[in-house]
């Protein structure tokens, strides 16, 4: 079964095109992940809230990156992370286009 994070975070920014100049490494190294099917990135400049969803193939890889990932953004000084995982209903959501793995 799929498995989805969600994390949002505070973040004075950058925003936009500048968090692609800033973040361009980061993802490419995300997109490394085992597991990894893809990630979106989420931002609210008005709010000064990011994060992303993430969807893994497997529950193992989630919990994995979830405990790694939310060390590094502490570690970076990032606080008040809130990081949900849930669980996908692979048939369901092939019907409306996740994409295959």
């Amino acid at each position: 079964m799929a498995h989805l994070l969600v994390f949002e975070f505070p973040s004075p920014g950058p925003f936009g095109a500048e968090a692609v100049t800033a973040f361009s490494d980061l993802a490419r190294d995300i997109a490394g992940e085992k597991g990894l099917v893809f990630k979106v990135w989420t931002e609210d400049a008005e709010t000064g809230i990011a994060g992303g969803a993430y969807l893994f193939e497997t529950k193992e890889d989630a919990d994995r990156y979830l405990a790694f990932h939310s060390e590094r953004l502490r570690s970076v000084g990032v606080t008040d992370i809130d990081a949900r995982s849930y669980g996908v209903n692979d048939g369901l959501s092939a019907i409306t286009g996740i994409p295959s793995r």
